[in-house]
């Protein structure tokens, strides 16, 4: 075999491992896609209590970043521009204001 039909074949090998990385990759953003609908259905009905994996997420991630498994007792779903004002309000106050004069 020349060496020029072995790069051409290896090639053809490396675009068909990358369009079933595509197709893998299409697949799980569908996925996420789906639950991301349902999540903003969820919160557009919020006297609706969540759904049940829903608050298998939130409880796992709380725990994660506590370290240990908390109680939840209650949880309030809320628009948007709160948490924007919150995190602007959080960036403003970290930032040294010093006088130079």
């Amino acid at each position: 075999m020349k060496p020029a039909d072995n790069n051409l074949t290896q090639l053809l090998q490396s675009v068909e491992a990358l369009r079933s990385e595509l197709a893998a990759l299409r697949e799980r953003m569908g996925t996420i896609e789906t639950r991301l609908a349902a999540f903003d259905a969820a919160a557009a009905r919020p006297n609706e209590p969540p759904d049940e994996e829903l608050l298998s997420v939130l409880a796992a991630s709380v725990a994660a970043f506590l370290g240990y498994k908390p109680r939840i007792r209650q949880i309030r779903l809320i628009g948007g521009a709160s948490w924007a004002q919150q995190g602007r309000a959080t960036i403003q106050a970290s930032h040294v204001l010093t006088h130079h004069g």
